[in-house]
């Protein structure tokens, strides 16, 4: 019997933010019109999931509706971007001349946004909603699931569970596509680094 756990981490479609390059965080603009185009690729590989989670904000719960119609969408704050505070909306022309702004660009791991979130808030909210959906995962004796959500937190859980280390900003997440991460025993997955990890749609051979 495959005992595998496969988790399927999944960036929202385009925005009308993302084309103008704009800091979307917790600002909850719609999909654009063409995202779709991209999303039904997406959709050719993606399984008719039972267990999906999504974040809150409009662009991750249309994407999921589309990815998976058939299916129960579970949505979850927690699992938003990070929260750029003043910046939301705002382009890195629109900040050049700002100091802070400038200040953050150089440690943005350290300093938090004005009004917004330190990264250090960040990962722990994360960690807290990976946490108890890995366990609601195993409680319903789910083998995979979805989760929904922005390009930091993709490139963030990445960072922690993916076979080949890389950091941050080394992690290539696109809109409208994902990550399959695959660990071996069902009891013990989400809690370590997967044995396997599969860019959708496939562009690659699976690392690890």
């Amino acid at each position: 019997m495959d005992d595998h756990l496969v988790i399927s981490l999944f960036r929202h479609g385009l925005t009308e933010d993302n084309k103008r390059r704009a800091y979307v965080g917790w600002s909850d603009p719609p999909l654009a019109r063409e995202a779709t185009v991209a999303l039904e690729l997406l959709k050719t590989e993606v399984d008719n999931q039972t267990f999906i989670i999504t974040s809150d904000l409009k662009r991750c719960v249309e994407t999921a509706q589309f990815l998976f119609p058939r299916s129960q969408i579970k949505e979850d704050s927690r699992f938003r971007e990070i929260n750029f505070g003043e910046w939301e909306g705002k382009t890195y022309a629109d900040l050049a001349e700002d100091s802070a702004y400038q200040r953050w660009l150089s440690s943005p791991f350290t300093i938090k946004p004005p009004s917004g979130e330190e990264y250090i808030e960040f990962t722990n909210r994360i960690d807290a909603a990976w946490d108890e959906a890995i366990q609601k995962i195993k409680k319903v004796g789910a083998s995979s699931a979805a989760i929904v959500t922005h390009g930091g937190v993709i490139r963030y859980l990445l960072t922690k569970f993916a076979p080949v280390k890389r950091e941050f900003w080394e992690w290539d997440v696109r809109h409208g596509w994902g990550y399959e991460l695959s660990w071996p025993d069902r009891k013990l997955g989400g809690e370590g680094r997967c044995i396997s990890l599969r860019e959708v749609p496939s562009m690659e051979k699976p690392s690890g």
